[in-house]
């Protein structure tokens, strides 16, 4: 079948976008799922910088590529050996594919399936199959998913089943950022009542993070970021203290600002600066945990006998470092409960011909989690 999609052909292309258009909507063939695969159609597409960082040229992959990995879809069609879903079903993405097998699979650590992180980087699916084409060119999937078409083919295990009772609007949060944000709080961090958190970054990840900070019972928890826009937000959603790091002078007085040092400081926005904020913000003892993506040549200078005498720890945290299949569940009643209420997270909204847009408004850093909506 045929399915129009949001094609990338070179990296480093610079903004505005709107203007460059480095992503160009093209016609693609979209071959049917093979064994294990499930054939979708995209219903609600996050803009995420996790995207925008292929764009301009953070995070390379093999090009060309249909961008897109956080949405939610509704099954079309299930290849061989797919007997858990059926046409209608509604589904969630899931950006890294886990193939149940492998030594971090078997550890309960599907983030960190080795066959699933080769296949990204391949640009393939799990099958090591491509699924797109135009003409005899073979287009690179993006993680496993390419939700920024009108459909897809992924594999059964990089989709989790959800009930019809939420909008694809509101599911879609919940494959990147709620799970990404989410599960840095409540899987590595294992936060407690009574614990203090500070969250640099507040896109989507750092405010699901922020929410899931404020459920976890958070009796300090700072907001850091460089809108004052969000900052206020952060203030409705739980934040005790805002800091806006364009005013602050030195370390003594971000502390200040920041009511003291926490237990654990987590850094959202991929970015040196921001890694290192979120460790000064960090107490003795404590644990800074990043979940952001900068570049791969990004590196942080570790003040190592500060580590030892202060007992310090630093820590990834990748798909959230849980199951995802068990984790967006969990995060959809907690939602449903009222106590993880992402919907405020929601932002603009572009169709697939405004996705060039729709990246400008990302990158301004004004925005909340915008969409493409098919």
């Amino acid at each position: 079948m045929k399915t129009r999609a949001a094609l990338l052909r070179e990296m480093g292309v610079q903004g505005p976008y709107a203007q460059t258009r480095p992503v160009t909507i093209a016609e693609v063939e979209l071959d049917p799922p093979g064994p294990g695969e499930v054939l979708v159609r995209i219903k609600v597409a996050g803009l995420c910088h996790s995207d925008l960082s292929v764009i301009n040229g953070d995070r390379p992959r093999a090009l060309p590529i249909i961008l897109g990995h956080e949405s939610s879809a509704e099954v079309v069609e299930t290849g061989e050996g797919v007997n858990d879903l059926r046409p209608g079903d509604h589904v969630v993405m899931v950006f890294v594919p886990s193939c149940g097998c492998c030594s971090p699979c078997m550890k309960g650590r599907p983030a960190l399936c080795e066959p699933g992180a080769a296949a990204n980087a391949q640009g393939t699916l799990l099958s090591g199959a491509r699924r797109l084409h135009i003409g005899e060119e073979y287009i690179n999937h993006a993680t496993g998913v390419s939700c920024f078409a009108e459909y897809a083919v992924v594999s059964r295990r990089s989709c989790v089943k959800v009930e019809v009772d939420i909008s694809h609007r509101e599911a879609a949060l919940f494959g990147c950022a709620v799970l990404t944000g989410a599960g840095a709080v409540i899987n590595r961090a294992q936060m407690q009542a009574g614990d203090t958190a500070a969250v640099v970054g507040l896109g989507g990840v750092g405010l699901s993070a922020l929410l899931a900070a404020a459920a976890s019972g958070a009796r300090r928890l700072v907001a850091v970021d460089l809108s004052d826009e969000k900052l206020q937000l952060a203030k409705e959603l739980g934040a005790t203290h805002v800091v806006n790091p364009s005013t602050i002078r030195s370390d003594a007085e971000l502390l200040e600002a920041a009511g003291g040092p926490v237990d654990f400081g987590f850094d959202m926005a991929g970015a040196v600066p921001a890694f290192e904020t979120a460790y000064k913000l960090t107490a003795r003892g404590g644990s800074t945990i990043t979940s952001g993506l900068p570049n791969p040549a990004a590196r942080f200078q570790l003040p190592l006998a500060q580590m030892v005498g202060e007992e310090r720890e630093i820590r990834g945290s990748y798909l959230g470092s849980g199951a995802p299949a068990v984790d967006i569940a969990r995060y959809l009643d907690l939602y449903k409960a009222g106590k993880l209420p992402v919907d405020k997270l929601l932002g603009k909204t572009f169709t697939l011909d405004e996705i060039n847009e729709g990246f400008d408004h990302l990158a301004s850093g004004s925005s909340l989690r915008d969409a493409v909506v098919m």
